[in-house]
C-alpha cells in the first residue's frame, strides 16, 4: 500500500507519540520521514539524501541494506523467526553466546538475552541484588556517578543521575550513592583530566566501599558518559574502580550498550583498560542496527550462585517474550562476521585519527566551549559564551537549530541538549567524514549570522 507523503505526515503527527520528543513542539516543525537507506545514507519519503551520522542513534555499525545482514535475516526466516527460550532453546542464541564469550574480557561466560540497553542493565541489577540474596547477605544500596545514564527502565533510572531524565520519577526509585561525574569533577577541580585526578575520584570511592558494606555493585559507564554529553573519563579510573571493587568484595557492572562493538576503537571499552568487569551490558551495536537484541554477561561465579534444587526457588525469575529471539541472534552473529571479514575495526584506526585532528578546528569557532572524543564517538558543546562558559538558554533549543542547518546539506544528526553529537557509522568513508564535518562547521558558524 503507496500513502502520498502529506498522508504520512498527517498520521505521523497524529497517531505516533515519539521518544524523548516534546510533541507539541514536533507537531509545529516539519520533519524527516525515513523511507529507505544504503550504507551511510539514509533518503526521506521526498526523496532527498542524508548522511547517517548518529548510526540510527548510535546503533548502525556496518551501514544500512548490508547484503550480509540481509541474507541472515532473509536465511532465518526461511526457518523459524521466533521460538520462547523459556525452558527450550535455538540454534542463533547458542551460537552467538559462544561468540560473545568468546570475543568478550576473558571471565565473562554466561549471556542472558533482552531486547534492549536499558533492560540489559536492568538485568544486571536484579542479578546483582539477587546474587547476594543468593548467598545470604541483605544489600540493598548501589553506587553510582552523577551524569549517569543507563536506560530509561526504573531500575536503569534509580542508577542514572540527569536530573532533567531522571528527576520526574525520584519517589520510585531505590537507593543509590552518587559520586561525581569524573569529566565535570576532573574538570572543575584539577582543570582537566589526569592521572592526580584519576586518583582524587578514587579515594573518594574508598572511603564509600569502606564506610558501607551493604553495597549492591558499583555501576558506570564504559570509558564515557555519553548521554551525558559525551563526557570522558581520566585515564586508568575504570581499572582503579575495578581494583577496588574485588578489594573490598563488591561487584562491577559495567555498561557498554553506547560503546560497544568497535564505538571507541576496540571491540569493547574494557579492553583498553584491560578489566573484566562482573556485569557486561550490550545492546546497540549488537545487530548491527538491524533488531532489538540485548545481553548482560556475566561470570560463572555470579551464575553458580542460582544454582540449586527447583524447590529451592534460587533461580533467576526473569525473561521476557522475546528473549533470545532467533532472528536478532541470527543477524547479530552476521554482524560479527563482517567486524572480521571487512576488518572493521582496523580500517576504523585512520577514521578515528581523521575525526581527532579535525576536531581540533572546532575549538576556533565563537559558539564552541568543548570538544570531547574517546576513539569514533565526539561532542562538541555549544555554549553562548566562549569565556565566562555561559550555556545557550534551554528552551532557545540551540542544538536542534544547528541540527536542522545540517539537514539543508543532507547530513542527519540529533544532539543532546546543545552538545552536537557525532556517532557516524563505522564504514563511513574518509570523505563522508570529512563532508558531515565541514558541514557541521558551516553550520555552527551560522549562529554568529
Amino acid at each position: 500500500m503507496k500513502i502520498d507523503p502529506k498522508t504520512l505526515e498527517k498520521w505521523d503527527k497524529e497517531y505516533f507519540w515519539h521518544p524523548f520528543t516534546q510533541m507539541k513542539v514536533y507537531r509545529e516543525e516539519d520533519n524527516l520521514i525515513f523511507e529507505r537507506g544504503e550504507g551511510v545514507y539514509l533518503w526521506d519519503i521526498y526523496g532527498r539524501k542524508y548522511i547517517d551520522a548518529i548510526s540510527s542513534l548510535w546503533c548502525n555499525v556496518h551501514g544500512h541494506n548490508h547484503p550480509k545482514l540481509n541474507r541472515a535475516v532473509e536465511e532465518q526466516l526461511k526457518k523459524v523467526a521466533h521460538t520462547t527460550t523459556l525452558g527450550s532453546s535455538n540454534v542463533p542464541a547458542i551460537l552467538l553466546a559462544k561468540k560473545l564469550v568468546d570475543i568478550s574480557p576473558e571471565g565473562l561466560n554466561k549471556v542472558f538475552y533482552c531486547e534492549d540497553g536499558a533492560e540489559a542493565v536492568e538485568i544486571a541489577l536484579k542479578m546483582a541484588y539477587h546474587y547476594w540474596r543468593n548467598r545470604g547477605e541483605d544489600r540493598k544500596v548501589f553506587i553510582t556517578l552523577s551524569e549517569a545514564y543507563h536506560g530509561d527502565t526504573i531500575g536503569a533510572v534509580s542508577v542514572g543521575g540527569i536530573d532533567l531524565f531522571h528527576g520526574t520519577y525520584r519517589d520510585l526509585l531505590f537507593e543509590t550513592i552518587r559520586l561525581p561525574s569524573p569529566y565535570l569533577y576532573c574538570k572543575k577541580e584539577h582543570g582537566g583530566l589526569s592521572e592526580t585526578c584519576t586518583a582524587d575520584l578514587l579515594f573518594k570511592l574508598e572511603d564509600l566501599l569502606r564506610a558501607r558494606r551493604d553495597v549492591v555493585a558499583v555501576v558506570l559507564e564504559s570509558g564515557i558518559q555519553a548521554a551525558a554529553g559525551m563526557l570522558p573519563y581520566p585515564p586508568g579510573f575504570m581499572k582503579g574502580v575495578r581494583e577496588l571493587t574485588k578489594r573490598f568484595g563488591t561487584l562491577l557492572i559495567v555498561d557498554e550498550v553506547a560503546t560497544g562493538f568497535g564505538r571507541t576503537g576496540t571491540m569493547f571499552y574494557c579492553e583498553q583498560e584491560g578489566i573484566t568487569p562482573d556485569f557486561m551490558c550490550l545492546g546497540k551495536g549488537i545487530t548491527g542496527g538491524y533488531l532489538p537484541l540485548a545481553a548482560t554477561l556475566t561470570t560463572d561465579e555470579v551464575f553458580d550462585a542460582f544454582l540449586g534444587e527447583f524447590g529451592e526457588a534460587k533461580h533467576f525469575y526473569h525473561g521476557h517474550t522475546y528473549t533470545g529471539n532467533n532472528l536478532a541472534c541470527a543477524v547479530s552473529l552476521a554482524n560479527l562476521e563482517v567486524f572480521e571479514e571487512e576488518k572493521t575495526l582496523e580500517k576504523l584506526k585512520p577514521k578515528i585519527k581523521l575525526l581527532e585532528e579535525r576536531l581540533k578546528e572546532f575549538w576556533e569557532l565563537e559558539h564552541v566551549g568543548d570538544v570531547r572524543q574517546l576513539g569514533f564517538m565526539a561532542g562538541i558543546e555549544l555554549v553562548k559564551d566562549k569565556e565566562k562558559g555561559e550555556p545557550f538558554p534551554y528552551g532557545e533549543r540551540t542544538g536542534f537549530k544547528v541540527a536542522m542547518k545540517c539537514r539543508e546539506r543532507g547530513v542527519f544528526l540529533r544532539p543532546l541538549g546543545d552538545v552536537m553529537v557525532l556517532m557516524m557509522p563505522l564504514v563511513i568513508s574518509e570523505e563522508d567524514i570529512n563532508f558531515v564535518l565541514d558541514t557541521l562547521k558551516w553550520a555552527i558558524g551560522e549562529l554568529t549570522r
